[in-house]
């Protein structure tokens, strides 16, 4: 793969992440670059690793993975998704609560690990073709890390013009992702 070839792949599978960047920024109240530099770093670390596993799931079992790696993203999007409309319909109930300026580690690694499912499967495709998996997968981590740090300063402009929907819509955003996930799956 030629060097465009491969920064559109990196872009390309770093859009994701860029989403429910967005999502995530806009549910915090004002997040510094320090929390977007986070959210990228913890992004862009998963989407590097993600190729990396397909690609050795791919050199033994691609068959599994390929038929199995749609469902558990858009299971995973949708249960984040579906916990983030919740928690926003609570918000809009109690309003006296302290506003978030921080997402927890772990649910910045789930829906990571849940936007990074295609680069996975991306990775067993690669294990079929003469590439360099490390530098496709570096170039897929720096892409993500760009995107989703700019995912959370673009969520932080517009997650006060939404207010107490912006945590609904983020949710509803996690959950058209994994229905795209899905859509893409049948019908390519």
């Amino acid at each position: 793969m030629n060097l465009s070839a491969t920064l559109l792949l990196a872009f390309g599978m770093s859009m994701d992440a860029f989403a429910a960047s967005i999502g995530k920024g806009a549910t915090l109240h004002k997040p510094k670059l320090s929390e977007a530099l986070r959210t990228g770093l913890i992004f862009g670390a998963i989407e590097t690793l993600t190729p990396l596993i397909g690609w050795a799931l791919g050199m033994l079992a691609s068959q599994f993975v390929l038929e199995w790696n749609h469902w558990i993203a858009f299971t995973l999007l949708v249960f984040l998704g579906g916990r983030m409309v919740i928690e926003g319909i609570r918000n809009d109930i109690d309003e006296d609560e302290t506003p978030v300026r921080r997402h927890g580690f772990w649910l910045l690694v789930t829906t990571a690990i849940a936007t990074s499912l295609d680069a996975m499967a991306v990775g067993v495709g690669l294990a079929f073709l003469q590439v360099s998996i490390l530098t496709t997968a570096l170039a897929i981590g720096c892409a993500t890390f760009i995107m989703s740090t700019l995912g959370i300063m673009v969520g932080r402009f517009i997650g006060p013009l939404l207010g107490k929907r912006a945590e609904i819509l983020g949710g509803v955003v996690l959950i058209g992702i994994g229905a795209q996930i899905l859509w893409n799956h049948f019908a390519g």
